[in-house]
């Protein structure tokens, strides 16, 4: 049954944000305490812009020559979706504050339209340089290698003949064209969704009329024009014409009896971010399932167009959707460039990369039993440090719950679920596990963004299996990686644990660098389970020994300990941090990064996506270097390992040496204000060095990686001063996983 909220939970929620927040602002009032020199006011980037260079590091990839062709399109592909989320969700949000006057002016002093329109500026600049790349670059490689998109007039009579047939039995009976006209209105157009804007005459009139068609999104949108079969094709050739254009083609069957003055394609993006009051909400999924309604219809925020289209037609379809002029971008066809995913199912393993198969972590591969993999039995030998993708997600940690599953001794699991896949053994795994009687529990975050609709489904599949079904805390998203198994053995219960860095989702797994443990420490066990109770019922004063749980402790925790490397750093002792990440924007962490990198603190950070520190300024942050790493796999793993030459001086921890945390943590405010997060300390000496060699690795200057500059911009080294590639950690991460 799944849980709701009622008022002494809520009551506990505020008391517990409330001491949070108290003690933060403890560390807040340290400068001022101390008596220090303030920072200054511009030591901060913009997260918006700085996300946009990201996303242009990203495009490099597909610019880049030494990628494997496919590669280099998957890239340009990656580039469009990722700016397409970031309009739907951070510039709608903008827009959205904006349009409610709640928006504020932002730390780097630029006002909320200040910052709109430098966001519009890069992205126009950003969507030029990526069309040009694909139209100018990309696309005429793909023809060198016979991987051809193609015009319907450049096809042959028996290609036209074949795909008209195509067209009459498979297209044409989904299509719906809309006219517009004092009968019809403008109609809806869905955010996302591809159309024609077609403008036509009637011959009898004279008159013009629109009309719109919605290119139908449940077919391949790049239609194969060879049929490789046939006898006269005499050279293997990949041709393919868009759906648009086929349909274009087509038009007159859409319209018999008017001319067909203009068709030229366009898109819309919308506003699809979600806001639910929980506090006003009985029902967290009711709610939700409401809002989800209510997001197909946000606000246009993005109006993609042709660049051929006449300006009569740009100007029309602009004054329907009220956009303005700075929100129109006219690109050149293909719109949409997330279609060149659809060429990854081409069997052309020439132009991709070598082909990788995750191995089984060798603690987990040497021991031996009766069992394909006893994965209890090398946990009870040792913490076993997994490292995704380079190890294999379900000999490993699917495995764990598979085999919790089937195991008679085995009385409960509990698991964290952010994100899955479509056909998860993992939500498989735990209706198995209630199907055999265990106690299962599920916390299930369903506002995790544009994954609502699958886990609504998912928590509906679990509750109606009898696994007890939760939605966290509310006001905060669970975003920890989780799960605690209780056995009973010969000598009692014993509780066996993964905290991760990345979702339970064997489909990322095989894509995202993650990083898992699996333990049977008991005092890693005792702290899950009061997280576990946390989350489920009332306890928002729990206490951990192993792990930093957000809202409450991990920046706090963080910060107590870059505190101590910058006092260790003023004694003359060893003093370094070194940070692996996904982003970095929380001010607090970054000021409190700068007073150490003053006091001499040497700060190593490896961030993929945003970051608002300033590296490298004299007098701020010299002994900061930032990298960035892109590549084959999506970085996702996150890090924070510290000197510690003096030992713990907070709390429970290890004696002098270095200290370790994995964790399901960015630094960013979601993650330390507004959502259940957890770190894990890592307390095995050779784990704590292979992670550490992992981030110098990364940070290496013979690795290939972007070098941030204390401008905010980023320049790519990839080559040494003799020309030589640098070594790639990835492929370097995966050689050495093989050998091993």
């Amino acid at each position: 049954m799944a849980q709701n909220f009622d008022a002494p939970s809520k009551a506990l929620l505020r008391s517990e944000i409330a001491e949070h927040i108290a003690e933060t602002d403890k560390h807040d009032n340290r400068q001022a305490l101390a008596g220090e020199e303030p920072l200054p006011d511009d030591r901060f980037f913009e997260r918006e812009l700085s996300w946009l260079k990201f996303n242009r590091r990203v495009l490099e990839l597909a610019e880049d020559p030494d990628q494997p062709l496919l590669e280099r399109a998957n890239f340009a592909a990656i580039f469009a979706s990722n700016l397409e989320e970031f309009f739907m969700v951070r510039v709608a949000g903008l827009k959205r504050r904006i349009d409610s006057g709640i928006a504020v002016t932002s730390v780097t002093g630029l006002s909320p339209r200040q910052l709109l329109k430098a966001i519009g500026e890069q992205a126009h600049k950003l969507q030029a340089e990526h069309a040009q790349e694909v139209k100018e670059h990309i696309l005429p490689a793909l023809a060198q290698e016979h991987i051809v998109l193609l015009g319907w007039n450049e096809l042959s009579h028996s290609e036209q003949e074949r795909l008209s047939r195509y067209y009459r039995q498979q297209v044409f009976p989904v299509l719906t064209p809309l006219a517009v006209d004092p009968a019809h209105p403008f109609p809806y157009i869905s955010g996302g969704s591809l159309n024609l804007a077609v403008i036509v005459e009637n011959p009898s009139s004279g008159k013009s009329h629109f009309a719109r068609v919605k290119i139908p999104d449940n077919l391949n949108r790049l239609v194969p024009v060879d049929d490789l079969t046939e006898e006269e094709v005499t050279e293997e050739r990949y041709g393919f014409i868009s759906m648009e254009n086929l349909i274009i083609a087509h038009l007159e069957s859409l319209f018999p009896g008017m001319i067909i003055k203009e068709a030229k394609s366009f898109r819309v993006t919308r506003n699809e971010d979600i806001d639910v009051e929980e506090d006003d909400a009985e029902n967290l999924l009711n709610a939700m399932e409401k809002e989800l309604l209510r997001r197909r219809f946000g606000p246009p925020i993005r109006l993609e167009i042709s660049d051929t289209a006449s300006p009569f037609l740009s100007q029309l379809l602009a004054n329907q959707l009220r956009v303005s002029d700075e929100e129109v971008y006219r690109l050149p066809a293909p719109l949409d460039m997330r279609v060149l995913f659809e060429l990854q199912h081409l069997d052309r393993p020439d132009l991709k990369y070598k082909p990788f198969i995750p191995t089984t972590n060798r603690q987990i591969a040497t021991v031996e039993s009766s069992r394909a993999s006893d994965i209890f039995r090398a946990m009870r030998e040792h913490d076993i440090l997994l490292h995704h993708p380079y190890d294999s997600f379900s000999t490993s940690v699917q495995a764990f719950l598979a085999q919790a599953a089937a195991d008679p001794r085995v009385l409960a699991i509990k698991q964290t679920l952010y994100r899955t896949s479509s056909d998860s053994p993992i939500i498989d795994a735990l209706i198995d596990a209630a199907h055999a009687g265990k106690q299962v529990m599920a916390v299930v975050e369903i506002k995790a963004r544009f994954d609502e609709d699958a886990n609504i489904a998912w928590a509906r599949k679990l509750e109606r299996a009898g696994v007890h079904v939760v939605y966290g805390i509310v006001g905060l998203k669970t975003h920890c990686k989780l799960s605690l198994v209780v056995r009973q053995e010969g000598d009692g219960l014993r509780r066996y644990c993964h905290v991760g860095t990345g979702n339970y989702n064997p489909k990322t797994a095989r894509s995202y660098t993650d990083l898992g443990l699996l333990t049977c420490d008991p005092v890693v066990g005792q702290d899950l389970t009061r997280l576990f109770n946390q989350l489920s019922g009332y306890a928002p004063r729990s206490s951990f020994h192993r792990l930093l749980v957000a809202p409450r402790t991990v920046r706090t925790g963080l910060l107590e300990r870059i505190h101590r490397e910058e006092n260790a750093a003023r004694a003359g002792k060893e003093a370094w941090i070194k940070i692996k990440v996904n982003a970095i924007v929380d001010e607090k962490t970054v000021d409190a990064l700068y007073r150490a990198s003053q006091a001499g603190v040497k700060i190593d950070i490896v961030q993929r996506g945003i970051c608002t520190l300033k590296p490298g300024v004299p007098g701020l942050s010299e002994t900061i270097r930032v990298r960035s790493i892109l590549g084959r796999f999506l970085e996702h793993s996150r890090i924070y390992a510290f000197a510690n030459s003096e030992g713990p001086q907070i709390g429970e921890g290890p004696s002098s040496g270095p200290e370790v945390w994995i964790g399901s943590a960015d630094l960013m405010h979601r993650n330390l204000d507004r959502r259940v997060e957890a770190l894990v300390r890592i307390s095995s000496p050779e784990q704590i060095q292979e992670l550490i060699d992992y981030v110098d690795l990364q940070m290496a200057d013979t690795t290939v990686s972007w070098h941030m500059q204390a401008d905010g911009n980023y320049i790519r080294h990839s080559r040494d001063d003799q020309g030589q590639p640098l070594e790639d950690s990835q492929e370097a991460l995966i050689k050495s996983h093989q050998r091993g």
